[in-house]
């Protein structure tokens, strides 16, 4: 029998949406196969971790877990129960004639202690030989998935291991947003009694990039500039997600100086794409210039302006 999902978590049945996401995360990552090559117990773990997800990051199906309606493996509850001794009923509770049999497969379980699939699926004979419990849907994966900057903005295919060790091939739509969950359907593990297979979430966690930042659609870059550069203006050459290109600067910018490349963003589906926002910052040169401290040293018009005027009263 699978463990209480919330004790796999280390959680209290109290926990909140947050605080069951931020323990799948944390137990998922450590024990992912992909970074525990070779280690059965970290396999093992990773797939006991999915699983309680599976129960608690689902809200109806946490809500059935909590009223008794699933076990912790997600699977209808008897109803009823055993009840011996209950007049002509019989021991399993059934009306008298063939009856409906759709929970044995879960009550045998419960009696002889077989409480995965596939005890359960041992207890379920053919219709030659006996009961066979309806077919139920098989249960839901979950897989959290880390993919760079780019590829979530560009798009990209990635291969992933399962917990129960298939590898599936993964679109990566362009614009996916960190925190989005993609759905495979009929990718989960397979129904009991020939039900339909459950599905696979995957969540997308984006790292971050060194240099660009994400705002909704649009993408925050900060793009240093020399001195000449700010005060005669000029082309310089920035970084997009599709590409360099090409910018004028202004003659005369200041640092904080923002240039918007329209289009240049985020280019999601079903909508139009962002824009990229180039924040200007002069920089000196390093060590500083002899010829530059002479020029300043004799510039009259060097303290003529204010730009801290806006202190004052202060």
């Amino acid at each position: 029998m699978a463990r209480n999902p919330y004790t796999v978590l280390g959680l209290s049945q109290s926990a909140s949406d947050s605080e069951i996401r931020a323990a799948f995360r944390r137990l998922a990552k450590e024990h992912h196969p992909d970074r525990n090559p070779g280690d059965r117990r970290a396999e093992e773990k990773f797939k006991e971790v999915s699983a309680a997800f599976d129960i608690l990051g689902d809200a109806e199906r946490r809500r059935r877990f909590d009223r008794g309606e699933i076990d912790a493996d997600g699977r209808e509850r008897a109803r009823g129960g055993f009840r011996p001794g209950a007049g002509r009923d019989g021991p399993f509770g059934a009306s008298e004639g063939p009856g409906d049999f759709s929970d044995l497969s879960d009550l045998f379980a419960d009696l002889f202690g077989a409480r995965s699939r596939e005890g359960a699926a041992g207890a379920q004979r053919g219709a030659g030989g006996g009961f066979r419990g309806a077919p139920t849907r098989g249960r839901d994966l979950r897989y959290r998935l880390e993919v760079d900057f780019i590829e979530a903005a560009r798009g990209a295919r990635k291969r992933v291991t399962m917990p129960d060790n298939r590898s599936l091939d993964l679109t990566i739509p362009a614009g996916v947003d960190d925190g989005q969950t993609l759905r495979l359907r009929g990718q989960g593990e397979a129904g009991p009694g020939g039900g339909p297979h459950g599905d696979v979430y995957v969540e997308i966690s984006i790292r971050p990039h060194r240099i660009f930042e994400r705002d909704g659609l649009d993408i925050h870059l900060e793009a240093p500039v020399t001195l000449k550069e700010a005060v005669l203006g000029g082309k310089i050459t920035v970084p997009t997600v599709d590409g360099d290109v090409s910018v004028s600067v202004p003659r005369g910018a200041n640092s904080g100086t923002v240039l918007r490349l329209r289009g240049r963003g985020i280019a999601a589906k079903d909508a139009a794409p962002g824009d990229q926002l180039v924040k200007l910052r002069i920089v000196l040169p390093e060590g500083g210039d002899p010829e530059l401290e002479e020029f300043v040293r004799q510039w009259s018009g060097g303290e003529q302006d204010a730009p801290r005027k806006h202190f004052a009263g202060v």
